[in-house]
């Protein structure tokens, strides 16, 4: 047998090597063989992942620095892992999203669930915005530009090096323009009939949560004339698609001044800046006065960042997604609607609901009110989930009548 280009690493003895034969994407430190020579080797290194009796398993991708020591690149341990390999999984993603989307406006990569992992990239017309939140994609970054102007045919790419994980492996917080010139002003994206304007330097991620799409076109249903509320609203992405929709009008409310002024910006372009509102405060001091002040509306709608990120922060943001609920349901007139939303990975779709279920109640208490659940979303389909990983299916939304 020809001896492997790429180092060797090697599953410990006690270790299954079926998780990876059927795609699991991640091998943990604590699963692997960690002598010297491993450790030593640099982040980012392609390396030969073999089992304890010394078979191939797959090429990986290694960072002795992070937990997730090895992510699983190829199957295929005789693949060239070079900028043709990264065009085809590049291509493999455009396809998909060409098929689901009329303009180039969503996210082209999701990391493992499309081959590519550690790796986000957001598209906005001939601008994409690369995450590179692993090792050894920052390692070929250059490579990785270089496939992605080829495919998508993007005259600016810019690196974002924001974001906890980046952290967890290791890496720095420096972004930068990679091809191209970055945009000067923020760029305007159509979705479900409204206009969002993105910030792809200074804002939050890569300027844009394509995520919650289905949910906001779910959410602007219910908004026919409605009266609508749009708490931690960043550029208002619920409040700008129930306007589109129709809302008689709506209230942004969020912390950051930069975030509402872009949602001002959006509701300007789409000529409806008369109806729309914003309000800057911590959220659940304005949820708290809207409430002293009498206020009500026919549509509330909670999306907070992620209260429970890890294991460790579980118990916290589950009490703070209640909070959340207890605090918004009352503001809800009777028959209207309270959608709540979570991007916490550590949060299950179960536990969420649970915890939101108990909000309202408690918010509802001795009002003779009920709630029915009549909607349950995710994270639209360029968000795809990997069979094998949870973490890729972080997004929940609920949505009740109260």
């Amino acid at each position: 047998m020809t001896p492997s280009p790429f180092p060797v690493i090697r599953l410990k003895p006690k270790t299954s090597p079926k998780p990876v034969r059927f795609g699991a994407p991640w091998v943990f430190d604590n699963e692997l063989v960690t002598d010297r020579r491993t450790r030593a080797l640099a982040p980012g290194t392609i390396a030969l992942l073999e089992d304890a009796e010394r078979a191939p398993l797959a090429l990986v991708a290694v960072n002795p620095a992070s937990r997730i020591m090895a992510r699983v690149l190829d199957l295929d341990t005789r693949a060239s892992i070079d900028r043709d390999w990264l065009a085809a999984r590049l291509r493999r993603a455009l396809a998909l999203r060409e098929r689901l989307f009329d303009a180039p406006f969503y996210r082209l990569v999701h990391a493992e669930a499309d081959g590519l992992p550690g790796v986000v990239i957001d598209r906005f017309g001939e601008t994409c915005v690369i995450q590179p939140n692993a090792a050894w994609a920052d390692a070929m970054l250059g490579d990785l530009a270089a496939a992605l102007a080829e495919v998508t045919g993007a005259r600016t790419i810019l690196k974002n090096a924001s974001g906890r994980a980046r952290g967890l492996e290791g890496l720095d917080d420096v972004s930068s323009v990679l091809m191209g010139a970055a945009p000067s002003a923020p760029v305007p994206v159509p979705m479900n009939g409204a206009i969002y304007m993105a910030d792809l330097t200074g804002g939050q991620k890569t300027g844009l949560f394509y995520d919650q799409r289905p949910n906001h076109a779910f959410a602007a249903r219910l908004a026919g004339g409605a009266k609508v509320l749009d708490v931690f609203s960043h550029v208002g992405g619920f409040s700008l698609a129930a306007m589109a929709a129709g809302a008689a009008s709506a209230l942004a409310v969020d912390g950051s001044e930069p975030a509402l002024d872009l949602a001002r910006q959006g509701a300007g372009a789409m000529g409806l800046d008369a109806a729309f509102q914003t309000r800057r405060g911590d959220a659940f001091d304005v949820l708290t006065a809207l409430a002293e002040e009498g206020e009500s509306f026919d549509v509330v709608i909670c999306d907070p960042p992620a209260f429970a990120p890890n294991k460790k922060a579980l118990e916290a943001g589950l009490r703070a997604y209640e909070r959340t609920a207890r605090l918004a349901a009352p503001l809800v007139r009777p028959g209207g609607y309270l959608g709540l939303c979570s991007c916490s990975h550590a949060a299950d779709l179960d536990a969420f609901r649970r915890a939101s279920l108990r909000g309202i109640g408690r918010g509802l208490y001795d009002t003779g009110r009920a709630a029915q659940l009549i909607h349950t979303g995710g994270a639209g389909p360029d968000h795809p989930m990997h069979p094998q990983l949870a973490e890729s299916g972080y997004l929940k939304a609920l949505f009740f009548r109260l």
